[in-house]
């Protein structure tokens, strides 16, 4: 062959290689054939008459009393879904009293009924099977089942933002049976009701399997979601354990920040199969950040689910082989956009997604893993990580950080600024110091700086950062007395472009800008500086390093331990620096006052629901405000009836102390329970606590956790004083509860000299009025008056 021939085959050659290289490189995203084919799949092949057919699925069942189902053709060897037309009913019964309760609240009911002309079925359980057993003949094709198909697929896909395709692809290409339901409802009444049953976890409410969400012009309410019914014991779920079929190990992170605020990262992502048959991945990835590539560890790509940010853009990775249990993938991630973080001038960065700025497993704050981060930015520009920098240069106008967890976290973030920075040492008893550094922006953001001059000044934060310091060095060091020694070297406390409020990722803490200015500015901004909330927002945020952090929480049922604990700690803050009781007291009386008083919709928080209930409070009926005047101050409360209760004048906080050393040593970076939380209580509980006599606290947290009742009590005491000695005859009244409702009320003492002493405790049984007469104890002063709920001890109506 001439060497002219041949050289032209050579570059023939490479040409077609080249091309195969950049079309295997390619691999666009939604490309799958089964996702397409799930994607664009509409019923219209099959159809099939029934009569009174019934359907049970859990604690929901339909009866379809007359009409026909179209089905959708088979993808994978696997039906996927059937539309009704017709006659049918829903009816649910709830297995648990908080769900009832809800349900009576929200409908007037205890149990759920709906009357509906249409329903679309999407599944991958035995549904399909089931209709066709059920049939009673066959019925007449009709475009009436597309358009109810397309229907849904618009409202799914424009209202939900939520890949219904992607959750059946999970099903579709693993091997073994799915045991996915979904039933969008048409009813009567609601025109948008949705019925989920997913082993995995129902959408937003996971763990649980069952979930029925309502849609309306404002949204969506979750009136229902619960286990599976048989998983109940005693009104308490037995399994309660993450059920994600994936668990993060570690991820490695390469991310670049443009001054513009544009972020694009590159994610090395180490994945363990928790099941049999992991065929998909779906990981959380904010919308705006579009995925360009997703490939092995090797380099081979592999498909990828996100469609438009406005549509349903949920990300999930398709794998290159489906995983056992125990199995382990690796998985690199290319991704790139904008509205992540925010320049808001003056080097003031808002990173707007704390959570999803990379892609993570899609199971809240329950998945602990180990990480890697490098971040190039703007010279000029600091960046402060989760974790421990390990390396800092510079190369032109770039500047690299290097960051590494020493441990494994439940989320990761950042705070991107020009920062003048301050330091504070928390020495620990075993070498374990803790360093708290502080850090605010040397000039304000645009919009501030447009406002300074005259009585505001220049609006500069870090004249304040002294002060922020010092509040987060005392309440480190009280916590860590209290509760114990973090897992973490460092905190920092950064300043954020946020005003209204402030946010907690492990060793990083997002404080509100205005918390950095003085009183002066902060009154001419019509910011009410003599709030409660500047006096306990950074107290309260630094808590979270204990209570959401190294502490996580299992799931939206148990985060008011996160934020009710955070604010106890805030409460105990107040109480050991201030000289006089009064505001550690006011604090109470306001946690009181919203936890009681009625809001514009005529409901009092206390009485929708239990803080188990979390996010699903807040509903159109009950208030948008509901969730955050509840969970926060009655959480809260909780903790704080259990430190009141296990106090004594000998101990002092002692018990206390121990039974939390005790939670935060046992769920060291785990995500724990409410019944991990009560079943610490129990191992500390003293005895006068033990009510039921039986060594556990189900009494108080049936009344005050899982429960909503609120006592009232009345109270009049008279001291006697005969030579030295001295009595006291009281009358204590209890009413407004259940014949079983108990409690233990505390009794105090005002002295002359105006100091106030704990007498002891008595305890109380449904509506009932004790009249006793006790000696008293000898007191550095003469006794003045009896009283109770000198601490606010017991949540209950105003004394």
């Amino acid at each position: 062959m001439p060497n002219r021939l041949r050289a032209s085959f050579a570059v023939l050659a490479f040409f077609l290689l080249l091309c195969s290289v950049m079309l295997d490189a390619q691999h666009p995203g939604n490309s799958n054939p089964l996702y397409q084919q799930l994607r664009g799949l509409l019923p219209g092949g099959e159809v099939i008459q029934v009569n009174n057919l019934e359907l049970r699925r859990d604690a929901a069942t339909f009866t379809f009393r007359r009409g026909d189902f179209a089905f959708y053709g088979e993808v994978n060897g696997k039906v996927t879904g059937a539309v009704f037309k017709g006659d049918g009913h829903l009816h649910i019964a709830p297995p648990t009293a908080e769900e009832r309760h809800s349900l009576m609240i929200l409908n007037k009911s205890e149990e759920f009924d709906e009357d509906f002309d249409q329903v679309v079925l999407r599944f991958t359980d035995a549904t399909a099977a089931e209709l066709h057993k059920g049939s009673a003949g066959k019925g007449v094709a009709d475009n009436v089942y597309i358009s109810a198909a397309q229907e849904f697929q618009r409202f799914a896909r424009l209202k939900l933002h939520d890949n219904f395709d992607l959750r059946l692809l999970e099903d579709v290409l693993s091997p073994g049976p799915g045991g996915y339901f979904m039933a969008a409802v048409h009813g009567r009444k609601d025109a948008h009701l949705l019925l989920i049953l997913d082993p995995l976890g129902a959408e937003g409410v996971a763990p649980e399997e069952v979930e029925l969400m309502n849609w309306n012009d404002w949204g969506p309410s979750v009136p229902l979601a619960f286990h599976r019914a048989s998983e109940y014991g005693n009104g308490v779920a037995n399994g309660n354990e993450l059920n994600a079929p994936y668990r993060i190990l570690s991820e490695n992170l390469d991310v670049s920040i443009e001054k513009s605020g544009f972020l694009s990262g590159v994610a090395n992502v180490e994945l363990r199969a928790e099941q049999d048959g992991v065929a998909v991945v779906p990981l959380d990835l904010y919308p705006t950040l579009r995925v360009s590539r997703t490939e092995t560890e090797k380099g081979d790509p592999l498909d990828f689910v996100q469609e438009k940010k406005d549509d349903d853009p949920d990300f999930g990775v398709v794998l290159a082989k489906t995983l056992k249990k125990g199995e382990t993938a690796n998985l690199r991630i290319t991704y790139a956009g904008k509205d992540v973080v925010k320049n808001e001038g003056g080097a003031n960065y808002y990173p707007v997604a704390r959570e999803s700025w990379y892609p993570n497993a899609s199971s809240g704050l329950g998945n602990y893993a180990t990480y890697r981060m490098a971040f190039h930015v703007p010279k000029g520009l600091q960046l402060i990580a989760t974790g421990t920098k390990v390396n800092e240069s510079t190369e032109g106008k770039v500047t690299t950080t290097e960051w590494k967890t020493d441990v494994p976290l439940a989320v990761v973030g950042f705070n991107l600024g020009n920062f003048t920075m301050k330091e504070a040492k928390v020495a620990g008893k075993l070498g374990d110091d803790l360093t708290i550094d502080a850090y605010a922006n040397t000039t304000p953001p645009d919009d501030m700086a447009q406002m300074a001059g005259g009585a505001l000044g220049t609006l500069s934060t870090s004249s304040m950062l002294p002060g922020q310091l010092s509040q987060g060095e005392v309440a480190a060091r009280l916590y860590t007395s209290y509760f114990g020694p973090l897992p973490f070297a460092r905190v920092a406390l950064t300043q954020q472009y946020a005003c209204n409020y402030g946010q907690s990722w492990p060793m990083l803490v997002y404080l509100p800008i205005c918390g950095f200015l003085d009183t002066t500015q902060q009154h001419f901004m019509g910011l009410h500086p003599e709030d409660m909330y500047w006096k306990v927002v950074t107290p309260h945020e630094v808590a979270h390093q204990w209570w959401g952090q190294t502490v996580g929480f299992r799931s939206y049922r148990d985060q008011w331990m996160s934020e009710g604990f955070a604010n106890t700690s805030a409460s105990i803050f107040l109480q050991a620096t201030r000289p006089k009781p009064e505001e550690f007291r006011e604090f109470w009386k306001q946690q009181r006052k919203l936890i009681t008083e009625k809001n514009a919709q005529g409901f009092r928080p206390i009485d929708v629901g239990p803080v188990t209930m979390g996010f699903r409070l807040s509903t159109e009926k009950t208030g948008w405000d509901i969730y955050q005047d509840l969970v926060y101050p009655k959480g809260a409360y909780i903790l704080h009836m259990i430190r009141m209760m296990m106090w004594s004048p000998k101990e002092g906080d002692g018990r206390f102390m121990d039974t939390m050393h005790d939670f935060l040593s046992t769920y060291r970076l785990q995500a724990a329970t409410t019944e991990d939380f009560k079943a610490i209580v129990e191992k500390h509980m003293s005895p006068a606590m033990d009510l039921d006599r039986n060594h556990r606290m189900d009494w108080f947290f049936n009344q005050y956790v899982y429960g909503t009742d609120l006592p009232n009590y009345h109270f009049e005491g008279e001291i006697t004083q005969s030579g030295d000695k001295s009595s006291m005859h009281f009358k204590l009244v209890q009413s407004g509860v259940q014949a079983s409702f108990k409690m233990l009320v505390q009794i105090y003492v005002e002295t002359t000299d105006d100091k106030f002493y704990h007498l002891g405790s008595v305890s109380v049984l449904g509506p009932v009025t004790v009249d006793q007469t006790v000696p008293l104890p000898k007191l550095p002063s003469a006794p003045k008056r009896a009283l109770i709920d000198y601490n606010y001890d017991v949540l209950s109506t105003e004394n």
